[in-house]
């Protein structure tokens, strides 16, 4: 499946326009219909980037790299690349938080 089927299907299953999916990446409507049809490729790596964030996907995704992924594994991959834009100290807050997630699901399951 090349790289406009999957923007485009994934554009359908969300129910939105061509111009929805521009607003949200900060294209034109013009590109994004220009990749679904084929007509221009090799896209911009950030422009991938944007496009696997807004779909709540990965990059890997759409370069036909992870077909196989699980949901799950898709959402993590997404939420790990969304962290690489935080800084240190916003990083160590949200360890902080998965560890206290984390030890309460170790609580619940041995209480």
């Amino acid at each position: 499946m090349s790289l406009g089927v999957r923007i485009a299907e994934l554009r359908r299953n969300k129910g939105e326009s061509l111009q929805m999916v521009a607003d949200a990446v900060g294209v034109s409507k013009a590109h994004i219909w220009e990749l679904e049809k084929e007509r221009t490729t090799n896209p911009a790596m950030d422009l991938v980037r944007r496009l696997a964030n807004h779909f709540d996907t990965t990059v890997s995704f759409f370069v036909g790299e992870d077909i196989d992924g699980t949901d799950d594994e898709l959402q993590l991959a997404r939420m790990f690349r969304e962290a690489r834009k935080l800084d240190a100290r916003e990083r160590e807050i949200l360890d902080g938080m998965m560890k206290t997630l984390l030890a309460q699901k170790n609580r619940q399951k041995a209480g």
